[in-house]
């Protein structure tokens, strides 16, 4: 049986047996594509056009059997693996060189419990994803600035935005994380669940397993709100202020 050529995890090459990929293609809901299938170059492109890298092979996962598949894979063979949820890292921490990326772009569903007011947002929604779903019912979410960032990454890195001043960063507005871990298991994080890993993952990056789920908690507010940026000269600047000063000292929080 001819080998799959690859980069393992301390980026060096080598080789195992090409039946494992057949197996793995098999068992996706998904697909599989490799550098001649249609969809890889889409699937390996990120944010940042300056990332350039080509992995042996892409899952394009639908679901999170997917991603289980594509761990225990990873986990078995030493090959090395990246995750792209959004795909707006800077870095371009999801292209993994030569090795298989878990492409979750696809999962962008957004559900809403407007009487709980909790949201779940799978790993590869952005932030318009989740806003669109939750302004139908007049609910906000802590996330960023850019309505194409993806949510994944921005809640594992702490995720500031525009209404963390009243609301705090988007980690302290998360009610669990669901993801599957290096030994391929599923695994519920909260305050009651498994809180060590949750307490990690809030802020402490992507390194501790594939996300799958977020929970957020929600807030009233829309869909019409008062914004924009405001400029004076500088010879207004005392005046300005002036009247600064005054408004803060009587606005109601919410400004």
């Amino acid at each position: 049986m001819p080998g799959f050529a690859a980069l393992n995890r301390e980026g060096n090459s080598f080789e195992f047996d090409s039946a494992r990929v057949d197996a793995l293609r098999a068992a996706l809901r998904g697909t599989l594509v490799g550098a001649n299938d249609a969809g890889y170059h889409e699937s390996r492109s990120v944010w940042n056009a300056m990332i350039d890298r080509r992995p042996a092979l892409i899952a394009r996962c639908i679901g999170t059997a997917d991603i289980i598949a594509c761990v225990n894979f990873a986990r078995e063979t030493g090959i090395a693996l990246s995750i792209k949820g959004g795909g707006h890292n800077i870095a371009g921490l999801a292209v993994a060189e030569g090795g298989l990326m878990i492409d979750c772009s696809g999962m962008r569903g957004a559900w809403v419990d407007p009487k709980a007011r909790i949201a779940h947002a799978q790993a590869g929604c952005t932030l318009g994803d989740v806003d669109r779903e939750t302004q139908v019912h007049g609910l906000a979410a802590v996330l960023g600035f850019v309505s194409l960032t993806g949510t994944a990454g921005l809640t594992l890195g702490g995720g500031f935005g525009y209404i963390s001043r009243r609301f705090g960063y988007t980690t302290d507005n998360v009610k669990s994380m669901t993801l599957v871990t290096a030994d391929g298991k599923l695994v519920r994080t909260s305050e009651l669940d498994n809180a060590d890993l949750f307490w990690g993952l809030r802020g402490g990056g992507g390194n501790f397993g594939v996300l799958t789920d977020i929970e957020y908690a929600l807030y009233p507010l829309g869909p019409e709100i008062y914004g924009g940026g405001i400029a004076w000269s500088a010879e207004q600047a005392p005046e300005v202020f002036k009247l600064y000063d005054k408004i803060a000292s009587e606005a109601p929080q919410e400004l």
